[in-house]
Order: C-alpha cells, then structure tokens, then sequence
C-alpha cells in the first residue's frame, strides 16, 4: 500500500461540503455557467488549493479531445544541439499552452519505440520526433494516429513531414574556405551514423565544397561511425592512423564529435601545432578554447517554431510542407 494518498474529487466535494457534481462543475471553469455561489466556488476552490488538487488529465482529455500535451523524442541531452532544440520547444510549446512531456532515445530504435508509446499513451496532441531510425514506416503508423513532424533529422525518400537545418550549401560554404586557405592542401571529414540525414546532407555539403575548390578529394579523409563525443577522438586516432600524420583541417559534423576530437587532442598535447578545426553546431565555450573554430550556428529557435506550428497545423486537419531552416557561419579563425 502505497504510503502516499491521492484526493479525488469526491474527496475535495466532503471537504467543501458540496456535492461531487457540483466540485467537478467549479474546478472545471463552469460555475458561472450553472450559476454556482460564488461563497461555494470561493470554497472548493480554497480546498483544492490547500491539497494542490487539480482535475483529472485523463477526464479533461476526454472531454475536451485534446490533453494540452505535447511529445519529443531525442537521443540524448547530452547533446548540446539537442539540448537547444528541447529547450526551445519547451518555451515555445509553453508560450502556446502545452505543456512539453519528453522521452530519450539514446539512438536506439527499440528505445524510441518504447519511448513514442508511453507518449501515446499519454494522449499527447501531437510528437516531434528527431528520429534514430531511417525505416519511415516505424513512424508512419505513429502518424496514422497523432500528428507527427520529424525535427533536426529526416528520412530520405519518405513522406513524413520535417524540419531539418539547410546544412548542404552552408557547409560546402565553410568547407571550400577551408580548402582554399594558404598551404591547405588536405581537409577531412568526421560523420556520425551513414545513413542519417545529417551525415548525408553535411558529407554532400563536404564534398561539394572540395570540388569547389578543386581540391579532390582521397582516400581516407572521410570518417564516419556515430554523433556521439567518443567516436570524435575514435575517428582522430583512426585517421591518423591510417594517414601517417595528423590532419592539417579536421571539418567534425557535429559539435559532440567536435568534443571528442578536442579531448583526444589534449590527451595527445596537439594544442601545440593543432590543425584547423571546423563544427557543424556551436557552443558558446568555443569562444574560449586555445584553438580557433569555425562553426556552423543552427538556427534552434527557427527549427522548434517551424516545428510546432507544422504539429498543430496538422491537427487542425491541415496540408503541409516540410521546411529546410536556414542557418549561419561563425568564423573565428582568423586567417579566414
């Protein structure tokens, strides 16, 4: 027996001295409606306060058709990225009367199905799923029941709407600077999971920019395994191992690959002739580091307003396109 105790309306009714249909009519926002004494609305009102009492969810839910509840989906919070575009949905999703309830994948699909059910079972009105799997069926049948919208990463080849950062030609912008700078004559890249978007889109962005440098590009300058900060220092080893040397410019996707590289970095003391480093992501901490990196700065405002406004045009039965959000170069490098 659980040594806590939940009220329920009947209890709040005994305390105030109503009756249940009459507490349910006054904590629902109805007592104007049936006319209900103010001196007896004043009264429930009071007890509920005094136990921190509020209607069922459930019971509103189901009268109301909506939960005022909101689902994302993400790998981790670790991910500073990530970590952005949660806390913008939050703010934003509050600004519009839903609350945000939030569920961790940790990349792994059997975990984000777990995940997207208990939201569904939470009636949630809608989900922002930043998605671990490239299956678009794994998704499609949770849009068959809710509305869905897939932020920061998409599946190619899919129908299921998304609101992904324009990565493509930003990061051929910085890539092609990086090439053509004095004495460069090798730039790699680290990716994270193939067949994500991201490492699709970035690794397309890389290579557009050599070419626009013409700058081909060779065996072994392309690194890819997952996002997470480990595999940053994993693909530095790698590639210098397989190189012979240490890269002259390191171009990570993402900013925890970006952490992995700079950790491997200090374990190795190359702050001392370090190469040229470039993100896709930002952190205001890279304003602070011995080395200079250039970044590519996603717009997590832009990407969590597209978002939202997308999941709840959908519910309100409306057609939609998907969005490709702008994003911004941040140079600090200051030969650029």
């Amino acid at each position: 027996m659980s040594q806590y105790e939940r009220l329920t309306i009947d209890d709040i009714a005994r305390l105030a001295g109503v009756s249940k249909t009459t507490a349910s009519m006054v904590l629902n926002g109805r007592a104007a409606e049936y006319r209900i004494a103010a001196a007896t609305r004043d009264r429930v009102l009071a007890v509920a306060a005094e136990y921190h009492f509020s209607p069922s969810q459930s019971a509103r839910t189901l009268r109301n058709r909506s939960s005022g509840t909101l689902g994302l989906v993400i790998p981790e919070l670790t991910n500073f990225a990530h970590a952005m575009l949660a806390q913008e949905l939050e703010i934003q999703s509050r600004a519009l009367g839903y609350q945000l309830l939030l569920v961790t994948s940790e990349d792994d699909p059997e975990r984000e199905d777990e995940g997207i059910r208990h939201l569904l079972s939470r009636q949630v009105d809608g989900l922002l799923v930043v998605p671990s799997a490239v299956d678009a069926e794994a998704y499609s049948r949770y849009a068959q029941r809710t509305p869905l919208v897939l932020v920061d990463r998409r599946i190619p080849d899919s129908p299921l709407p998304f609101v992904v950062t324009a990565a493509e030609g930003m990061v051929a912008d910085l890539v092609a600077e990086l090439a053509t700078a004095p004495d460069v004559n090798e730039v790699v890249f680290f990716g994270g999971q193939p067949d994500f978007s991201p490492s699709i889109d970035r690794l397309a962005g890389y290579r557009a920019g050599l070419a626009r440098a013409a700058l081909p590009e060779q065996e072994g300058w392309v690194w890819q395994r997952t996002f997470q900060r480990q595999s940053g220092a994993e693909l530095m080893a790698a590639c210098h191992a397989a190189l012979g040397h240490y890269p002259q410019v390191v171009f990570a996707a993402s900013i925890t690959l970006l952490e992995g590289v700079l950790a491997y970095m200090k374990e190795h003391h190359l702050f001392r002739n370090p190469p040229r480093l470039a993100s896709f992501d930002n952190h205001d901490l890279l304003d602070c580091l011995p080395v200079a990196v250039d970044s590519i700065v996603q717009d997590s405002a832009g990407l969590a307003a597209a978002a939202l406004a997308r999941v709840l045009a959908l519910r309100e039965g409306q057609r939609i396109q998907s969005e490709w959000v702008a994003a911004r170069l941040l140079r600090r490098s200051t030969s650029a």
